[in-house]
């Protein structure tokens, strides 16, 4: 992984850190090894609540944007293509001339493509080979407007997403399909559980009886997004990990379409880790409405925190379900 190839690379001399300035880290995840770099030196660069709390609480300096040249960057590569050039080309942008950008990513993350992508702009990085994946660096050079981030865009019925955040070319079919369940009273007091860009807030609100919508959501990209899309004075945005956060006071219905990875392989604890997060700051009559996959199996995670659970209808790739009457309030 990560720290086996940076080992390797440092081990072998093939790369050196500088001796000062900083070292910028582009969205790492919560469980990489970031040890081999210095402390003092490394700035970690993530807009991702959860993993910006794990690496502050390790006495990391944690930022959402560079503001200051840096004499490395090093860029864990997303998921999302497009995401990841935008990565790689703000860390060309922000490294002194002759300084290095890494890129270190497994396969299944996309690293061959982002070397052929690297090559075909005539860059041709050094490259190792490690642990099913490739750690790739070569001297911060401008790269095209191809690569920039194109920020918000809009993709029709009035919203803005932008690349990387969940669903950015359009709405949800899921998410739809539980906007278009949830019934015409649903509180007053209502909490969007991994709000996203904030499709489902923006239904939620056509409904007079809501007095206040809390939107939280740990990707402070999707949550930009939301605060465009969203602009009912009703409304109040968290960026927070969902998991973690607690309202004020207990709050009448929660409604979520809960991511259920963080990487290629399905991680049904997340999803399991919103229900609990959900019983727990519900009222007593409290009432919880989510969307998921056909095929992943929180009903038992439900039933466990929930008095009533209900799958409302569905189709072959979704089903709604409805949970009342918490079993455990707040702890």
């Amino acid at each position: 992984m990560f720290s086996e190839r940076l080992s390797l690379a440092l081990s072998d001399g093939d790369l050196s850190l500088p001796d000062s300035g900083r070292i910028a880290v582009f969205a790492p995840r919560a469980q990489m090894d970031l040890s081999l770099l210095p402390q003092e030196q490394t700035l970690v660069i993530t807009r991702f609540k959860p993993d910006h709390d794990a690496f502050s609480a390790a006495g990391y300096t944690c930022q959402r944007v560079v503001d200051e040249s840096v004499a490395m960057s090093l860029v864990c590569l997303p998921r999302s293509k497009t995401q990841a050039r935008a990565l790689v080309a703000q860390a060309c942008s922000v490294t002194a001339p002759d300084g290095l950008v890494v890129v270190d990513g497994q396969k299944t993350d996309g690293i061959e493509s982002m070397l052929r992508d690297l090559r075909a702009v005539d860059i041709r990085p050094a490259v190792l080979s490690k642990a099913h994946g490739k750690m790739l660096w070569f001297v911060a050079t401008a790269l095209p407007d191809a690569w920039q981030a194109k920020g918000q865009q809009e993709v029709g019925d009035g919203f803005v997403t932008a690349e990387g955040v969940f669903s950015a070319d359009g709405i949800d079919p899921a998410s739809h399909l539980l906007a278009e369940s949830l019934p015409e009273k649903i509180g007053g007091r209502v909490v969007d559980l991994g709000a996203g860009w904030g499709y489902l807030a923006a239904r939620i609100l056509t409904r007079e009886s809501v007095r206040v919508l809390d939107l939280v959501e740990a990707d402070h990209t999707a949550l930009d997004c939301a605060r465009a899309n969203v602009t009912d004075t009703r409304a109040r945005f968290h960026w927070a990990d969902a998991t973690r956060w607690r309202p004020e006071g207990m709050v009448d219905a929660v409604v979520m379409n809960p991511p259920f990875h963080t990487g290629r392989a399905p991680e049904p604890d997340l999803g399991r880790a919103f229900i609990a997060a959900a019983g727990a700051m519900l009222t007593p009559q409290g009432q919880l409405w989510m969307v998921a996959n056909r095929h992943l199996p929180y009903e038992v995670a439900l039933s466990e925190a929930f008095k009533d659970v209900t799958e409302l209808t569905g189709d072959n790739r979704f089903k709604i379900l409805l949970a009342a009457r918490p079993l455990r309030l707040r702890r």
